[in-house]
This record gives C-alpha cells, structure tokens and sequence, in this order.
C-alpha cells in the first residue's frame, strides 16, 4: 500500500520559506552601491551594515530553537515570518530612521532594524531541522533535509536577479525592500495553511503514511526526555559540528554581503550584468547540496558507518573547498576567479546536510530544536565575523587577503568535523556517567 507523500509537501515548504528567508536578507548587498553613495558609508561602515544582520540572527536562532521545543515548531515560524516580512519593508526607512532618532547616525538606523531583522530570520534552520526530524523516516532524512538546505543556494542564486530585477524596475531601493516584504507575508499565509508540526497533528497525512514515518524512525527511551542546555558543551561532537557549520557560514555570508561589491570594484560590472554573474557561484551548490544528502544516506546504508558517512565525508571536501579559496589570489581573470568560487561553493554546499544530520544523530526529539539554534548560534558568529572582516580587509589588504581568511577557516573546520564521535548519542545519565562519557 502506498503509504502517502505529504511529508514532501512539508518538505516542500520548508524549503520555500527558508529561501524567501535568504532573498531577504541577501538583497541589501545588491543595494550596497546605492546605500553607501547616498549615506557616504565606506568599506568599514558597509561592512559594519551587513554584519548587524549577525548579531541578531545569532540570538533569534537560540531563542527560536528554545521555543520551538516547547510551544510548538508552527507558531515560532508564524511570530518569526510575519516579523521578518515586516521589518523587510521597515528597512526602506532604515537611514531616515537612524537620521531622525539616532542624533544624525544613518548607520544606527541600520544597525537597529539590521539586528532585529536577523533575530526574527535566525530560528529559521533550528525549526527547519526540529520540523525533519518528526516528518522524515530515517532513511530519507539526509535527502530530506537536502531539500530544505537547498534553500539558502537557491535563494542565494535567486537573490540577484530578483534584487537587481527590482532595482531596474523600480529604480529605487527602497521600494524593492517594501516588494520583498509584502511577497514574505503572501508566503507566510500558504505556510500557515499547510504547514503542521507533526504528522500527529496533520489533518493531511493519511494513517499509513504516519505509520510509515514512525516505522522508519528510531525511537529510543529517552526521546520524550529534554536534555538541559548545558549537555550540549559535554558532547565533543557537538560542539566540533559547531565549529565545523561555522566555515560553511563563513563562506556564505562572505560570497552573499561582499561578492555583489567586490564583482563591481575589481571587474566593473553594472547592475545589468550583475544579475546574471553573480547567480554564478550559487549554479554548482545548487546541486550538490542535493547530492551531499543522497551521498550521505548511501554511505550510511552501505557502509553502516556513521564516522564514514559524517567525519570522512565532511573533511574531504572541506580541503577541497579550501584549496579552492586559496587560488583565488593567484587567478586574474574574472572568469577564473567565478570558476574558483563555483567549484569551492559547490563542494561547501555538498558537506552542508552532515552538521544538521550530526545534531539528530546525537539528540533525542525533545531537544533537536535547542540543539539545532545552539549548533546555529555559534555557527553563526559567521554572519558578525565574515562581513565585518571582509570589510575591513578589502579596505586595508584588498579582496585577495579576504579570500585568503576564508580558506584558512575552511581548513580549521576540516580539521574539526575530523573529530566528529556521531554514533555516541546523549542520553538522560547520572553526573558520574557524564564524566566517564566525556573523559
């Protein structure tokens, strides 16, 4: 009996908002030009503007996560959408805000809506993974979760010709702000209509394929027990997966804030030409993001080794992402330059299903979405690190030394996904069995 595919359509929309979510924050790179000519920003100031996004978004992905497990995954992606979409519009007047009410300062008005802004987008992946780990059987769950990871490349490759599209259009850069908004909250009402926390509690889901989801599930004593915060620092694995999603973020943000700007400094190209090379880069990662899940599930079907399918996986193409990065200064051509960052891209992107895999891996149920906003929180000292660092090298060492940073950190998040112990999953113990664990 064919047990039903809903749980593709929650796949589905998972993927959906996740990529509006990226479209939105990414736009503002491709109104740097404007924003810095009309307030006078420089390198440093626009690099501070794209990095106040991170200072939010690192708290709203803990929060997001925290509540997710116990008010329910739907209503924090409700409250969150709804605040993005309207604080997406309210950055039309962000610099005439901070003129008005911040003695003067343009840039405050920015950092103000910036940092809420990426507080009301961070629980986005936390939710997402909270939301795979009830709707996937195990067997599909890499593949799964492909499907919604692909949202940050598409909406990454999207984001150019949407955002330059609305510049032509409307010659305006506040109005595409107010656009991309009110397409947010359009999207957020076929997402209420459709999205459910569970299968249990999806009046769309047929009875077999609910059994079918629980069947593929493996169900252990303690997944109805939340773990305490602080248990995920006992775990060496998660903290290592951390720091290992930390380069991915790196990366992203690097290419998503400063690759609009650094294409129109070093290569001179216009917003006409823009929004077609710089979809460029996201072209490979839009796929391999897809086949890093299926690759995945593979190795762990085939091999039935989880330090294969995450610590190998993971370390290989990580060296090969920096090694990419690391050309980049010795390439002089525009097109060289955009090969090296489609080839590094991609095979970041390949890697990407393994850091959410690892935290459902390890963690009972009841404590996926705390985990997953923890492994986001400190990953995404990225989205604060990559744009203010990347500024403030291209200002005083040029875009070579910024590429050059980003494969030194690809290399240390090699070397810490190689330290991975995924088949040690945390459980409710004793004080004394937690120190024999982490010894």
């Amino acid at each position: 009996m064919n047990p039903g595919r809903y749980r593709y359509t929650i796949f589905s929309m998972l993927f959906l908002i996740a990529l509006i979510n990226y479209v939105d924050r990414g736009a503002l790179s491709f109104a740097a030009n404007a924003i810095s000519a009309e307030y006078h920003f420089s390198k440093v100031q626009l690099g501070a503007v794209l990095g106040y996004f991170g200072f939010g978004y690192l708290f709203g992905s803990l929060c997001g996560g925290f509540l997710a497990d116990r008010i329910g995954t739907k209503k924090v992606w409700m409250m969150a959408g709804v605040l993005w979409s309207i604080l997406e519009i309210a950055t039309a007047w962000a610099g005439d805000l901070g003129m008005a009410l911040f003695g003067g300062s343009a840039i405050m008005g920015f950092a103000a809506l910036r940092i809420m802004f990426g507080f009301s987008e961070g629980p986005a992946y936390a939710l997402m993974n909270k939301a795979i780990a009830h709707w996937a059987p195990d067997n599909e769950r890499g593949f799964a979760l492909s499907i919604g990871l692909l949202s940050t490349q598409v909406g990454s490759l999207l984001t150019a010709p949407i955002a330059v599209g609305l510049l032509l259009l409307t010659n305006d850069w506040r109005m595409m702000f107010i656009l991309l908004g009110v397409m947010s909250l359009l999207a957020m009402l076929l997402f209420a209509r459709t999205f459910s926390d569970s299968p249990d509690t999806s009046a769309a889901t047929h009875a077999a394929e609910r059994e079918f989801i629980r069947r593929g599930q493996k169900v252990t004593q303690h997944d109805d027990t939340p773990l305490p915060w602080w248990r995920f620092f006992t775990s060496r694995t998660l903290v290592c997966n951390a720091l290992g999603y930390f380069s991915f973020l790196y990366i992203t943000f690097t290419l998503v804030t400063w690759m609009p700007k650094y294409l129109q400094d070093n290569f001179h190209y216009d917003l006409h030409a823009l929004w077609y090379v710089a979809m460029i880069p996201w072209s490979g990662a839009c796929i391999t993001v897809l086949l890093g899940g299926r690759f995945a599930d593979w190795l762990l079907a085939r091999f039935n080794n989880l330090r294969l399918a995450r610590n190998v996986f993971a370390a290989v193409t990580l060296c090969g992402t920096a090694c990419c990065f690391m050309a980049i200064p010795w390439m002089h051509s525009a097109a060289g330059i955009i090969a090296l960052m489609t080839l590094g891209n991609a095979l970041n992107a390949l890697v990407n299903n393994v850091y959410w895999s690892v935290v459902i891996d390890v963690t009972p149920k009841s404590s996926v979405g705390t985990y997953s906003g923890m492994t986001l929180a400190i990953a995404n000292l990225a989205a604060i690190i990559s744009p203010m660092l990347c500024g403030w090298l291209a200002e005083y060492y040029g875009y070579n030394a910024m590429f050059t940073v980003t494969a030194v950190i690809a290399f240390g998040s090699m070397l810490a996904m190689t330290l991975l112990q995924p088949e040690k999953r945390l459980h409710p113990q004793t004080e004394a069995n937690v120190t024999q664990q982490t010894a």
